[in-house]
């Protein structure tokens, strides 16, 4: 049967969640509505790792191909702390500009005749006649905020302010770069998203922020303080700011977005509609892909619009308790920075990896460290007594506590 679908937001999830109806059912009338023009993303890279493509080939092969060819990939990941480096191999990882991911999804939505409506504001009093309306329209959805009693919205502000930016130099790992000044600790996350860019967001504490003069500096000035910052990783290459009319405050603090519920009659929240998870993680795109999958299936295996509805939104909070956990440990692995580093670099490095930790924060690092390493020469045994058999395992250790 088909279904008369409208899409209000023409982001990642939107864009491709109207791919696989499409692909599910050609019948299905599916209309997307982005209020900005076509190409006007804000952004930079957005990060993935090998799970999310493996999914992606089985959804839509075809959108998976262009994603993968215009991806950079790393497997490694680098610590600067002071004038120290410390280098780790880690998961594969890959990057890639969200205006090309945007136009991957936008072409090939086309391509299977989906009607991409661009410059078109939808606000609740105007919503369109349809079956389902899906609001894919952000953190600051219109949609959800004329409902938020019924979703039962809640967002928690972080405490460090951040900046998102642009840098022509392009990294070859995951970079971490921290530097201390007269006011406090100030970092960045460094990725490479193409051949030719890098995505680069900076952090630190409101107090570093106020000390340094960053919250009263122009952008120009700005983001030649953080050059001179962060010299020793940039190699000279600048910072590229956003300076995008209708964009965010400089320097704003992560919202954390939640809500009770995830649909309302015919309305349904996706993506970071429904809920956000901080950036440290790198999660954002690949939970609003996951998202638009998971209603996808829902809305095929179940007929009844109340059914899908509530099947997706059970199924997608379940598989968000593990993310938005790490998230929340992540962030405050951050904001309790000076605490970790005073380590050796490869000691501070290590624990940033177990920062998603629920034990970490009331461990004192150097124990963590110690106790972490120990369990990990215990694993090859424990692997090992799980190939040889309960038998055998059982018997190794009838051995090891003297019985006869």
């Amino acid at each position: 049967m088909s279904v008369k679908v409208v899409c209000v937001g023409g982001g990642p999830a939107g864009l491709y969640l109207a791919v696989l109806l499409k692909r599910q059912n050609p019948s299905h009338d599916i209309t997307v509505h982005e209020r900005g023009p076509e190409g006007s993303t804000y952004g930079w890279g957005v990060t993935y790792w090998r799970g999310l493509l493996d999914r992606l080939h089985r959804h839509d092969p075809d959108s998976a191909h262009a994603i993968e060819a215009s991806s950079v990939r790393w497997n490694e990941g680098v610590a600067h702390v002071r004038d120290r480096v410390t280098r780790q191999p880690g998961d594969e990882g890959r990057g890639i500009g969200r205006h090309r991911l945007l136009e991957i999804l936008a072409d090939r939505a086309r391509c299977l005749g989906v009607r991409l409506e661009f410059g078109s504001e939808i606000t609740a009093a105007d919503l369109p006649e349809a079956d389902l309306v899906v609001a894919a329209d952000g953190v600051h959805s219109a949609l959800r905020t004329r409902h938020a009693d019924h979703f039962g919205t809640r967002i928690q502000e972080g405490r460090n302010p951040y900046v998102w930016l642009g840098t022509t130099k392009v990294f070859d790992a995951f970079t971490f770069a921290f530097t201390e000044t007269a006011h406090g600790w100030i970092w960045a996350y460094g990725y490479g998203y193409s051949a030719e860019r890098s995505t680069c967001v900076v952090e630190c504490s409101p107090h570093t922020r106020s000390g340094l003069g960053l919250d009263r500096a122009d952008e120009a000035e700005g983001l030649a303080l953080l050059e001179r910052l962060f010299a020793g990783v940039l190699d000279g290459h600048r910072l590229i700011g956003r300076s995008t009319a209708g964009a965010d405050a400089p320097w704003p603090t992560f919202r954390t977005l939640t809500n009770r519920t995830w649909h309302r009659g015919n309305l349904v929240l996706l993506g970071d509609a429904a809920h956000t998870t901080h950036y440290s993680t790198g999660a954002g795109t690949t939970l609003a892909l996951e998202d638009a999958m998971c209603l996808a299936t829902s809305l095929r295996t179940h007929p009844a619009l109340p059914e899908a509805l509530a099947a997706y939104e059970r199924r997608r909070r379940s598989d968000l308790l593990a993310a938005q956990s790490a998230a929340r440990y992540s962030a405050r692995w951050y904001e309790d920075l000076p605490r970790y580093m005073d380590l050796p670099p490869h000691r501070m490095f290590a624990l940033l990896g177990q920062r998603h930790s629920p034990l970490l924060p009331y461990v004192p690092p150097q124990l963590y460290y110690g106790l972490d390493r120990a369990a990990a020469r215990l694993e090859p045994l424990r692997r090992l007594k799980r190939r040889l058999g309960p038998s055998v395992a059982r018997a190794l250790q009838s051995r090891s506590v003297g019985t006869p």
